[in-house]
């Protein structure tokens, strides 16, 4: 594959191009969903190609073939700088690229058990088996579990001498049970903001162990049918570590995305409300706060050797202390920022344009523990697993759902809450910060579904995280 990659570099080169890249892929993806014990979907797609990228002045050009020939390679190098050139007509200033060194190198990202060499009638079984264990429960209306898996060969060649292979295996699962009452529904999860999903095989899934969860999954959703609505009002919060997880994903990932702050990009999230002159000096948080983006963490989802631009993966500080130090970048919006490129470039497939991306954007883990920060909340509301959001298109106001909350008084754990909600502006929220848990709580969630771009790409991020406590939080806001 590497042949069709030089072919089109060379052929973008031939055209007029200053700068040109090309990425030869195979991808291979397997999904399985099951309802009520029932296997209701497989999925099963291959897909192979070549893109290629042109720099001309001050624009991009990007194409992209399935023939897997040298001549089609070769023409569609041809095309990104045709279109490059175009672009161009719209006078700018020349794109410039920070400078990495010209890896030549093979990465993979290692796993126990490929997914696919798991036989699909025993993964089937399992999600038929665990949606029937849930649905056996009463008062359980719908059962649902799915599981996915990808596999992902990618070859890169870029002008400045660049030849990188890379081979990375990715897996997941979720189930949820869903109780119907009289005039409501209430939803229960396990796999935190869509799953359990990393750069790992087969074990990801068996360590999950779906069967052992399944029962408490459908009990615990009947149970919130009967509990006492979150109630109203400003108090301490503490959150599970699957939804601070979001939590970040949301107020901090999307808002770093140099691209977003320098208004390149909008779709999906908007842009940010970041302004990149107080890089450095503003107050994102509480000194507790500590995030970084971190793309050589084993087995995490964000995780691979090197971005789609050819840049090593790495570990960037975005927060330190509480002060926002670092952002998401590219080799392009590193230049017009004055930093260096943090690898955090990747497209979905082959034939979509590389944008900048999360890697792993989470928390550095703190001092002290869940059980801990309820020890020390005499009134408060302690909420898990998400359950609806919304934030506006700087990524600065929002407002989450869970799926379960508990009362907190004197210490100790209370009464169970449905619907509980919390809301808040960003900066101010994490400035409440004042309890963080500790690296024995610490653990990488995963979001492989994370939509950006037109046509939409969808990211694989990781967001490791730990439990939280926020002091003076509203809570239980809801429609009337």
């Amino acid at each position: 594959m590497f042949d069709f990659a030089e072919a089109a570099v060379q052929g973008a080169l031939d055209a007029g191009a200053t700068y040109a890249d090309a990425r030869a892929m195979v991808t291979g993806s397997e999904g399985l969903a099951a309802r009520n014990g029932v296997l209701e979907r497989l999925s099963q797609n291959e897909s192979a190609g070549v893109g290629v990228r042109a720099l001309i002045g001050s624009s991009w050009g990007f194409f992209a073939t399935p023939d897997p020939s040298v001549a089609a390679a070769t023409a569609a190098g041809r095309e990104a700088a045709a279109i490059a050139k175009a672009s161009a007509v719209v006078a700018g200033p020349p794109v410039e690229l920070a400078d990495v060194g010209a890896a030549q190198a093979h990465w993979d990202s290692g796993w126990e058990e490929h997914p696919f060499e798991v036989s699909l009638s025993e993964r089937g079984d399992l999600m038929v088996e665990v949606t029937a264990a849930m649905k056996a429960v009463a008062g359980v209306g719908v059962a649902s579990g799915h599981m996915h898996a990808w596999d992902t060969q990618k070859w890169f060649v870029s002008s400045q001498g660049h030849r990188i292979s890379q081979h990375l295996v990715e897996c997941g699962t979720s189930i949820e049970a869903t109780a119907i009452g009289e005039s409501e529904t209430q939803r229960r999860s396990y796999g935190g903001i869509g799953g359990i999903w990393g750069t790992r095989g087969y074990e990801m899934v068996r360590d999950a162990d779906l069967l052992g969860n399944a029962q408490r999954v459908g009990e615990e959703a009947v149970e919130l049918l009967s509990a006492d609505e979150c109630p109203s009002g400003v108090t301490d919060l503490i959150l599970g570590r699957e939804q601070l997880a979001l939590q970040i994903h949301e107020s901090v990932g999307h808002a770093i995305e140099l691209d977003r702050i320098l208004g390149w990009e909008a779709a999906f999230a908007g842009t940010s409300f970041l302004d990149l002159g107080q890089l450095g000096r503003f107050r994102y948080g509480s000194e507790l706060m500590n995030i970084t983006a971190d793309a050589t963490l084993p087995g995490a989802l964000g995780s691979f050797g090197y971005d789609d631009e050819g840049t090593p993966a790495q570990r960037v500080d975005i927060v330190k202390d509480g002060i926002w130090v670092g952002v998401l970048s590219g080799r392009d919006s590193a230049h017009v920022a004055g930093l260096p490129p943090g690898g955090m470039v990747r497209g979905d497939g082959w034939n979509r344009l590389p944008m900048v991306r999360m890697t792993n954007v989470g928390l550095v883990p703190g001092e002290s523990s869940l059980e801990e920060m309820i020890a020390a909340t005499d009134d408060g509301v302690y909420m898990e697993t998400n359950r609806s959001w919304s934030i506006d298109d700087k990524r600065l106001n929002f407002q989450f759902g869970c799926e379960r909350g508990h009362e907190v008084k004197n210490g100790k754990l209370g009464r169970l809450l449905r619907n509980p909600t919390y809301t808040g502006i960003t900066p101010q929220f994490w400035a409440s910060l004042d309890m963080l848990g500790g690296p024995a709580e610490w653990m990488f969630w995963g979001t492989p579904n994370c939509g950006k771009g037109q046509p939409q790409q969808y990211g694989h991020t990781g967001h490791p995280s730990v439990p939280g406590r926020f002091r003076g939080v509203r809570v239980g806001v809801r429609s009337k």
